[in-house]
């Protein structure tokens, strides 16, 4: 359960990261609602899951999904830049977690 806790945990912090997009665009003061509630959800279930895994290790993953997803999702849906190199590094990034996972 622990490792549902922290893929839940990593989806609240890319939707986070979303809605901070949208704010910024935006400027609507909904956004900034659901900027708080989505990274309180990130924390909260962050901390579900480190009753299972190690802290180190659930935070690595954590961080990794919130910075690879925030790649993926900030090429696919607003047409940020994306390279060979980008995209090798957010690769990596998500291979290094499944290796965390592998040996934990």
């Amino acid at each position: 359960m622990s490792w549902i806790f922290l893929l839940l945990a990593g989806c609240m912090e890319i939707f986070g990261v979303i809605a901070m997009k949208k704010f910024v665009s935006t400027n609507r003061k909904i956004f900034l609602l659901a900027i708080i509630i989505l990274f309180m959800c990130s924390f909260g279930f962050l901390s579900l899951a480190m009753q299972g895994i190690s802290m180190g290790v659930a935070y690595a993953i954590w961080t990794g999904i919130g910075a690879g997803g925030g790649v993926i999702v900030g090429v696919v849906f607003f047409k940020e830049n994306k390279n060979f190199l980008k995209l090798f590094f957010i690769a990596l990034i998500l291979l290094c977690s499944v290796g965390l996972k592998l040996v934990s």
